[in-house]
């Protein structure tokens, strides 16, 4: 019994049909993706370049405060508004100070990890 006969009795019919080709212990070789069919993919990513400006540490560490910022903005103005009176149900005003902590919480830990990192390559001898 192969290992995947199981899944194949669990499978849908397609997949019942698929027999192993080659003899117990020979591998089958993989076939090549033709060019044409590669080049007719739409989802592939292109590789981003070194040297842009977007996608710099500095720029992801400011958008990730920037984020946490407006989650706390956002948390603030809820709960004045439920203080105020305003159209705020209480239970969204809790949702978004807890989205706020929770943000909050994540970005701290990102930190420390990044400080732990940082100080781990200062420790490496060269």
């Amino acid at each position: 019994m192969d290992p995947l006969s199981a899944l194949r009795m669990m499978a849908g019919p397609a997949l019942r049909g698929l027999t192993g080709s080659a003899p117990a212990g020979e591998v089958a070789a993989p076939k090549a993706i033709p060019a044409s069919e590669l080049a007719g993919l739409n989802g592939t990513p292109s590789p981003a370049p070194v040297g842009r400006a977007e996608g710099t540490f500095e720029n992801v560490l400011g958008h990730l405060v920037g984020e946490v910022n407006d989650k706390q903005i956002a948390a603030n103005q809820s709960v004045n508004g439920l203080l105020s009176g305003q159209n705020v149900s209480l239970h969204q005003a809790m949702i978004s100070m807890e989205e706020a902590s929770v943000s909050f919480q994540m970005m701290v830990e990102v930190r420390n990890k990044l400080l732990e990192s940082y100080q781990e390559l200062m420790r490496m001898q060269i």
